[in-house]
């Protein structure tokens, strides 16, 4: 919210697709900003953005920039991120990061509002915005594990090309144009754009997001392993992610099965403990079809779970589907959230 006696707020990576969307959740957020310094790469610099019915000039992403800034949203990629966010701190900034970078520094609390909140009282200048694929999880799974504890989380996700960037989107677009027009194709990002091969994702599913690591996990579902025993706080909780691209362009889905420290628990207990819970929406009504879906969670904040059921043979285990537009709850908006809640904590003031 534009307000003339509010906070300096810098958003860097402002022309990505997430940093569009961050000036969009700051322009409808309760949080009084008063000046926005929007930085990107040098080919940017003289483009303008609109924010609070102003036009505001887009400077070079540098140490200078956040002179004066008190909150600094970045999503920019890690490396700018590491090489910028300190200086940003040094200069008296709150920075709220939304890539890899500082996620599993101990130092640094990875925070989903919703969560863990409390972690912010512990940051030193830099808090973490976790992986997308796992903010929308853990923000399903906190009032389960609250209430009826969790010993185990197997998690398929399906996620949007809108997590690799704009230009994969654009990839996405031009291969399904030519696949319906019979030409041929050249898969240039997908997977990984460093990587040694490239998949066409057009009518196709791809079980590899990021690059394989040692133990033959993805990047991203050690991400998610990690990061969810961290954000709860609960290196005991068994994880294990599959992590697979769809063609589908916003709104990453999931396959989550669990398992609570309780057998007396009902499917209707977990549907009744979600219906209740802040930023989830439940949609389980199996007889009349309703069930969360990627195009209808799109440029909404909330994050939506149905097909709530119960395991046939194990008696404390539970199957969910949870759906989120991944650039807003997975980014964007749960870092503008962590800016609200640092305000209302008192950790930073306008």
């Amino acid at each position: 919210m534009y307000q003339s006696n509010g906070f300096h707020v810098a958003v860097v990576g402002v022309t990505g697709a997430v940093g569009t969307r961050m000036l969009k959740m700051l322009e409808g957020s309760p949080l009084p900003v008063g000046k926005i310094t929007p930085l990107a790469s040098k080919r940017s610099v003289g483009k303008t953005v609109e924010f609070g019915g102003k036009e505001w000039a887009i400077k070079e992403a540098k140490p200078e920039a956040f002179e004066s800034v008190q909150i600094a949203l970045f999503s920019a990629g890690g490396s700018v991120s590491k090489e910028l966010a300190p200086e940003a701190v040094k200069r008296g900034a709150v920075v709220i990061d939304n890539t890899s970078a500082f996620r599993m520094d101990k130092d640094t609390p990875l925070v989903v509002p919703e969560v863990n909140e409390k972690e912010l009282f512990n940051h030193n200048g830099i808090i973490a915005n976790p992986n997308c694929s796992t903010i929308q999880m853990v923000a399903a799974l906190e009032p389960i594990r609250s209430a009826y504890g969790l010993s185990r989380v197997i998690v398929s996700t399906y996620q949007a090309v809108s997590g690799a960037g704009v230009s994969a989107i654009k990839e996405l677009n031009e291969q399904t144009e030519k696949f319906l027009k019979g030409e041929e194709i050249t898969p240039e990002i997908l997977p990984v754009k460093g990587d040694k091969k490239h998949y066409q994702l057009a009518f196709n599913a791809i079980p590899q997001i990021d690059l394989f690591q040692p133990n033959d996990y993805t990047f991203e579902e050690m991400k998610m392993i990690n990061e969810t025993k961290k954000i709860m706080g609960d290196d005991s909780i068994k994880v294990s992610a599959t992590c697979v691209r769809l063609p589908v362009a916003i709104s990453h889905a999931e396959s989550v099965y669990i398992e609570i420290d309780r057998d007396d628990v009902s499917s209707s207990d977990i549907k009744q403990l979600l219906s209740e819970a802040p930023g989830i929406v439940l949609e389980d009504d199996p007889a009349n079809q309703i069930y969360p879906m990627p195009l209808h969670a799109i440029d909404k904040k909330e994050v939506f779970v149905g097909r709530i059921r119960k395991d046939p043979d194990v008696p404390n285990g539970f199957h969910l589907w949870i759906v989120s537009d991944n650039l807003l709850k997975g980014a964007a908006w749960n870092s503008v959230q962590i800016a609200e809640s640092l305000q209302k904590l008192g950790l930073v003031k306008a």
